[in-house]
């Protein structure tokens, strides 16, 4: 019999998903479905470029359609809903798709609306987001007129896509100011919900370190409630204000919402709950979440997704043999942070284990939490192997799932010298 598996999402994750299971099972074994409603595939880390005029959208957006493996067949449609018990996806043209083997990879979502006045007046003439095309296309006009003034980077709220964006974003503009001979002039100030730079407390220092070292101003701990763009200022919760001339604002983030009419499938936010290792929906057995759709306790990244997906396909398998499933993700991530001035930091981290000094993959690579020219270099050739390794589902020598321990200082633990 034919294993019909059906996969929610065509990016990140649903892409290497549906390769990875092309390339592993035969045609005639499994029927591989992905579903999306747009044919449009961004590279997301590409976005943060874009208003400094490093990257160009026409660039980092490329057909869904052509990054799947002959054989994997693509559903162009918006997703009504999915009825659990019934095993079948309800898609809004009216079709439905039966599964033997769901996966959920539908990303996260922005929610500029929940926040009061966010795309009220001042939506794309004074307030900003770089987290979609449009915004990041219309932000790269706004910052090239920009002669002076306060620009205020902030987080709305915690889960978002790559947290290390918002951070990237105020080193590339300290640094585009000063390449503009006006940085004197510009004001820049990260306000985030955090009480530090960073969810990880070594980075976080270091990070907020180096804001301090490039005169950016750190707001900690600042729940916005409003963004006012007649008054140009952020209210906070608690009714703190925080003005602004220009304000890049990273939006509130949610599941997909076809998650929330999906009985038993999400939780509040939409987000689906998953077992932090195995990746198996906590909805049902023969459901699988893997990348921004899992509410697991590791960041929302391309990176995590990457390191996820080994798991996602070998659990599959072994669901589908009736096997034990293998606890094989740890938590692992990893992100080049651009710093501006072509260089860039990286940290690797899991769930157990703090970002640390070091070397990445092992004790000859990538310098780790050091600003270096190499990991630039890194960051800018990650692209290519986006798209010609990591969506293809193709094995990246020297890069496991598994985050490595060879190569870095960990700190002793309590009682050892």
């Amino acid at each position: 019999m034919t294993t019909r598996v059906v996969i929610l999402g065509g990016g990140t994750g649903g892409t290497l998903t549906a390769n990875r299971l092309r390339r592993r099972f035969a045609s005639a074994d499994m029927t591989i479905t992905v579903v999306d409603q747009d044919d449009r595939h961004v590279y997301q880390p590409g976005l943060l470029f874009v208003p400094f005029g490093l990257a160009h959208i026409e660039d980092i957006v490329r057909p869904r359609r052509r990054q799947l493996h002959r054989g994997v067949e693509f559903v162009q449609s918006p997703i009504d809903g999915v009825d659990i018990d019934a095993q079948r996806v309800r898609l809004e043209n009216g079709t439905t798709l039966d599964y033997d083997v769901l996966v959920v990879a539908s990303g996260a979502t922005l929610v500029p609306e929940e926040t009061e006045g966010l795309t009220g007046a001042g939506w794309m003439d004074s307030v900003f987001t770089f987290y979609t095309p449009e915004g990041a296309a219309a932000l790269e006009a706004a910052l090239a007129t920009f002669d002076g003034g306060r620009i205020v980077v902030n987080v709305v709220d915690m889960p978002i896509k790559c947290p290390v964006a918002p951070l990237e974003f105020c080193f590339l503009a300290d640094w585009y100011f000063h390449e503009r001979g006006i940085r004197d002039a510009v004001q820049l100030t990260y306000v985030t919900p955090l009480d530090g730079a960073f969810t990880k407390p070594v980075a976080s220092a270091q990070l907020g370190g180096m804001l301090a070292d490039r005169g950016i101003e750190l707001v900690t701990e600042f729940n916005t409630g409003e963004v006012d763009g007649d008054g140009r200022r952020l209210v906070s919760y608690d009714e703190r204000e925080v003005p602004f001339d220009l304000a890049v604002v990273v939006p509130l983030h949610g599941g997909a919402a076809y998650v929330g009419r999906s009985a038993g499938l999400g939780d509040d936010l939409h987000f689906v709950p998953a077992d932090e290792h195995t990746l198996q929906s906590a909805a049902a057995p023969n459901i699988f979440v893997i990348g921004d759709a899992a509410n697991v306790p590791v960041s929302k990244a391309g990176s995590v997704t990457h390191f996820e997906g080994e798991t996602v396909v070998e659990n599959i398998a072994r669901h589908l043999h009736g096997e034990p499933l293998v606890a094989g993700f740890d938590g692992h991530a990893n992100c080049f942070i651009e710093t501006g001035f072509h260089k860039a930091m990286l940290i690797d981290f899991n769930y157990d284990h703090e970002p640390v000094p070091g070397h990445y993959p092992g004790t000859v690579g990538l310098p780790l939490l050091k600003e270096s020219r190499l990991n630039h270099l890194g960051k800018l050739l990650f692209e290519s192997v986006y798209w010609h390794g990591l969506l293809p589902g193709r094995e990246i020598p020297g890069v496991g799932a598994a985050m490595p321990t060879s190569g870095k200082h960990q700190p002793a633990a309590a009682g050892e010298e």
